[in-house]
């Protein structure tokens, strides 16, 4: 037996879980808030010296660290920031995004790059942002680090050596999936010099030791580290409800998508993430929320006085124009108005089943490229309302699971650091990580309703072809 820890340091707080490395089960846990300052990785550092005090680490042998995915760390040949770090939700990079995929000649070449198409919270769109519109700083970078990276370097004492792992790799729009190995030729093309990028880590290869001989793990990306938290497996897909949504499934290979609408993601485990990102998920709910004078909860109770189909009402739910399909520029729709349609509840039904369509829509484009889905996670707050419990299984045709609510990224970084351990002590071997139980939750079959469901996807597919002709086809 052994202790290990995982540490999580999110966009607004560093969450710490110490826990047993043969069973997995939770010793204690730490939590602090990062102070706020914007863009100043000193935060993240007081944070998780905070969130350790009161001998949180004692005891622990190895040390896991997730961290917020898509942030850029610029450093200078001294190892000091250039500029201020530059964080994920930047949204001031979609120019930069559109430019560099027109200068690779367009999606397909990305795709067929680095798995991805340029996104604005790809290190790859920051540093074209900066050759543009910083030039001196972007003169003076020498290295790159995402948020992960630089705070394994700092626990290990900013040591000559940097390295990352294969999951954040894969998230900077520089690093192929596929192939395995950075496109200096991209950071050319991005920042119109070289740079010097980490060493990718295989999954349970140490990043090395601090000087007083803890371990520390690669480390990785937040989703990554979730999906290794949760225990999910091949045949498992995650959807991600937030205001925005994803769909990602555990793959044994990298799927190369020439429309850009997979995103091509390594897990942490030396397997493959395929994400399918939509634009619209729980901010449809709130919307029609606030339209019928109701809240979340209110929005559910009213979908369940309705049926299956919304009495034909169907709600294409583009309101923020739509990743998947491919509709930037569109708005959403709501088809089917008849008088005996025009309830509350068959608005409040419509918005539920649009949701989970359109994320139906997500997990289908995996399925089309051969990825099995036999179970899927379903992660947020709004994924405990009834209304998801009752539609979403019949949608997505197969048995969903709620989880616990738990910090599953700091327990994916805990396993992650008790799988390095075990191989450095000759317990487990490094393409077998430790059997730690998987997430606890609820279950939800779709029992009898597989027939109900498809119907109700008929008429919202045949809304959606009406209303965007081979908008799928056209990626």
């Amino acid at each position: 037996m052994g202790i290990v820890a995982g540490l999580d340091s999110s966009t607004e707080s560093t969450r710490i879980v110490v826990c047993d490395t043969d069973t997995g089960a939770v010793l204690r846990q730490g939590y602090a808030p990062h102070p706020h300052t914007e863009g100043d990785p000193q935060a993240w550092l007081i944070s998780l010296g905070e969130a350790a005090a009161g001998g949180l680490l004692e005891g622990v042998q190895a040390i896991g660290v997730s961290a917020q995915q898509n942030g850029l760390l610029a450093l200078d040949a001294g190892g000091v920031l250039v500029r201020p770090a530059m964080l994920g939700n930047d949204k001031r990079m979609q120019p930069s995004a559109a430019d560099l995929t027109d200068a690779l000649g367009g999606r397909a070449a990305w795709a067929q790059a680095v798995g991805s198409v340029p996104q604005p919270g790809q290190m790859v769109a920051k540093l074209r942002w900066l050759a543009r519109n910083e030039p001196e700083s972007a003169q003076r970078i020498a290295a790159l680090l995402q948020p992960h990276d630089w705070l394994v370097w700092q626990l290990l004492g900013r040591p000559l050596r940097r390295t990352t792992d294969r999951g954040a790799a894969s998230g900077t729009g520089l690093w192929s999936a596929a192939t395995g190995s950075w496109r200096p030729d991209l950071v050319e093309l991005a920042l119109g010099r070289q740079a010097v990028l980490p060493d990718v880590l295989a999954p349970a290869e140490p990043a090395g030791h601090t000087p007083e001989g803890l371990l520390i793990s690669a480390g990785t990306g937040e989703t990554m580290a979730a999906a290794f938290g949760l225990g999910v497996g091949p045949g498992d897909a995650v959807i991600s409800l937030g205001a925005s949504g994803s769909v990602f499934a555990v793959h044994h290979e990298a799927l190369v998508d020439d429309t850009g609408t997979i995103t091509s993601l390594a897990d942490a485990t030396g397997m493959h993430l395929p994400v399918v990102h939509t634009l619209n998920a729980v901010r449809v709910l709130r919307g029609t929320a606030e339209l019928l004078g109701t809240d979340l909860p209110g929005l559910s109770e009213l979908a369940l006085q309705s049926s299956p189909g919304s009495y034909g009402l169907v709600m294409l739910p583009y309101l923020e124009g739509e990743r998947t399909p491919h509709l930037p520029h569109t708005a959403g729709t709501l088809a089917g108005l008849r008088r005996e349609s025009m309830k509350r509840e068959h608005l409040a039904r419509a918005a539920f089943e649009g949701m989970l369509c359109g994320l139906t829509d997500a997990l289908d484009v995996l399925r089309t490229r051969g990825v099995q889905v036999r179970r899927v996670f379903l992660l947020g707050p709004a994924a405990e309302l009834p209304a998801v419990q009752v539609i979403a299984p019949a949608l997505f045709g197969t048995q969903v699971v709620v989880p616990q609510p738990a910090d599953y990224a700091a327990l994916g970084a805990a396993r992650q650091a008790a799988w390095a351990l075990g191989v450095q002590q000759g317990g487990l071997a490094p393409h077998e990580p430790p059997m730690w139980p998987a997430a606890a939750g609820q279950a939800f079959d779709p029992g009898e309703d597989l027939a109900v469901g498809q119907a109700v996807r008929q008429q919202y597919a045949a809304v959606r072809e009406q209303t965007h002709p081979g908008a799928f086809q056209a990626g």
